[in-house]
């Protein structure tokens, strides 16, 4: 499918969004970051990371294999979180109230999780004002397909190591992120027919600064990984290989069930986060990983609100929202629609709202309400 220049795009494309009526000081009140929760949160996400790290050393040097795949099993679980999700919210720069911890932490868990912070912000600012518009927004293109195939779920449970970049921004396994991150290092990007691809040309395309950016960034990737690699080799200790370049990529079973679900098997081109979006209840441990991205919906109606404030906002405006899905509802209504699609392409599921809901705002909502935090580069802002 051809589309237009995202510069026309920009002239061309309003979207009215409708946005849930909330009292303006409620919401500047949820919109307010706090230094301590942002240290709870990314602090306490690495010290985990930490944690799981420093078991598998252990039991890697008592040569307790069981214990070590174990302990490598949950340390790769904590870090599968921190690919495109710790660096979402720290992109939006919403975490912590001093901006450059937002920078420092938003730097350490993309080198971390081999993260592009540079493109994603470009594509990211997109996904926000035009969601699920795909003249506007393809970081996501539908259909999304819920898949349980047993050769991808076992890359799942075990080594993420050939599954491939697909529709959903920069994902993929190990030795697919190695290549592009190597092609990306040269400014080179693959074959546009791919939709990923396309998208990423079309930013380029834009954002040439920002490109730029990220091609230095690919380059740090390299050199760093590869240094650790190095150092992890010439010592004899290759475990270090697992337990930091290779994390990300080992046992992304939880973060690709709960991910999935933000947008796969809703409604395109419609003007309602309700509709195109999913929130889900996730336990305080699984909403913690996933930095509260649970509350999606949430999210995207008031992307300004921190990550730590999305259940107290959630509350705050139940009454006009659908209510959120279990995981395991979620995953029911993806993979039902999914089957659905395979016959009627044009498909999709139609979010049930309360009999309290509305859809239109008589009052002119303040600019607080569209805020994206710190997100869009200066190419967009």
């Amino acid at each position: 499918m051809e589309y237009q220049p995202l510069a026309d795009v920009r002239k061309s494309l309003r979207v009215k969004w409708y946005r849930c009526p909330i009292d303006f000081k409620e919401l500047k009140e949820l919109s307010k970051r706090s230094d301590a929760q942002g240290w709870f949160q990314a602090g306490g996400h690495l010290a985990l990371f930490a944690v799981t790290g420093t078991l598998v050393y252990t039991f890697w040097a008592q040569q307790n294999w069981i214990l070590c795949a174990i302990s490598l099993f949950l340390h790769g679980t904590i870090a599968s979180f921190f690919v495109g999700v710790a660096p979402h919210e720290l992109g939006h720069g919403t975490v912590f109230n001093t901006k450059w911890l937002n920078t420092v932490f938003l730097y350490l868990f993309s080198f971390l999780s081999w993260w592009d912070p540079f493109d994603y912000a470009s594509s990211h600012t997109y996904h926000h004002r035009y969601t699920l518009h795909p003249e506007g927004d393809r970081e996501n293109l539908l259909p999304l397909e819920p898949t349980l195939a047993s050769t991808f779920m076992l890359q799942m449970f075990t080594i993420n190591l050939l599954t491939q970049r697909g529709r959903v921004f920069g994902k993929g396994g190990l030795l697919s992120t190695i290549a592009v991150t190597f092609l990306g290092a040269f400014g080179i990007v693959g074959d546009p027919e791919t939709p990923i691809n396309e998208w990423l040309h079309a930013l380029h395309a834009d954002q040439p600064d920002e490109h730029r950016k990220s091609i230095w960034w690919s380059r740090i990737l390299l050199l760093g990984h590869g240094a650790i690699t190095a150092a992890a080799i010439w010592s004899g200790q290759w475990v270090w290989i697992l337990i930091l370049p290779v994390a990300p990529f080992i046992a992304n079973w939880y973060a690709y069930f709960v991910g999935l679900t933000q947008h796969c098997g809703l409604r395109e081109e419609l003007p309602d986060f309700r509709k195109n979006t999913r929130s889900i209840k996730l336990n305080p441990l699984g909403s913690f990983l996933y930095w509260r991205m649970n509350w999606h919906i949430e999210h995207h109606m008031f992307a300004g609100v921190p990550c730590y404030n999305l259940k107290k906002l959630h509350e705050a405006v139940a009454h006009d929202m659908p209510e959120p899905r279990t995981l395991r509802e979620a995953w029911q209504e993806m993979r039902d629609t999914w089957q659905k699609q395979q016959t009627d392409p044009d498909y999709y599921f139609d979010t049930p709202l309360p009999a309290t809901a509305k859809s239109e705002r008589e009052d002119t909502p303040p600019d607080l309400e569209g805020s994206i935090g710190d997100l869009a580069p200066k190419g967009l802002r």
